[in-house]
């Protein structure tokens, strides 16, 4: 069913609104895709805060214009499925890596991080991105490490240095008492 033009302007309107605040893009080819496999796809993309939509290219074309994205401008052709990570830049390419390994007819297309367009392999290096929480954990660790690392040397510096020290004044206290 055609859209009217004030239904256009709202696509339009709404794929701009994610497009300035995403951190990245991907494009997929999807015919073929079953309605089973989409709305499987939709529901793990509501999941993992990514925002997916089947929008004609003129209309994803003029929602990227004034975006990172709109360098792909010229690469949306063929009947395209777009996927834009709203939460983290990883999670777009995690959603179509998994749902293409099922479905041969879902093939990426085009891959657009921080304002460069990178061919469909580069799917494989957004997908392989930690999640937040895992980088979080990540940085946690890296941030923690120092400190490990002087607590164990003050330790070992402590026992080479003294080992029997500590105990040699428990003795002598115990000594002092009964006297």
């Amino acid at each position: 069913m055609a859209l009217n033009l004030n239904q256009k302007k709202d696509v339009v309107a709404e794929v701009s609104a994610i497009a300035g605040k995403a951190h990245s893009l991907i494009a997929a080819e999807y015919a073929g895709t079953t309605v089973e496999q989409m709305t499987a796809m939709r529901k793990k993309a509501r999941e993992t805060g990514v925002y997916l939509k089947v929008v004609k290219n003129t209309l994803a074309a003029r929602a990227v214009e004034g975006t990172d994205f709109a360098v792909a401008q010229d690469s949306m052709v063929g009947p395209l499925l777009y996927a834009f990570s709203t939460e983290e830049p990883g999670a777009a390419g995690r959603l179509i890596k998994e749902f293409a390994k099922g479905n041969d007819k879902l093939q990426p297309k085009l891959v657009v991080v921080e304002g460069q367009q990178y061919g469909p392999a580069h799917v494989e290096v957004l997908a392989s991105l930690p999640t937040l929480e895992q980088a979080l954990g990540m940085l946690a660790r890296v941030l923690a490490e120092p400190a490990t690392m002087f607590a164990r040397a003050v330790k070992v510096v402590g026992e080479q240095q003294g080992g029997d020290a500590a105990a040699a004044p428990a003795e002598g206290e115990a000594q002092a008492e009964p006297a």
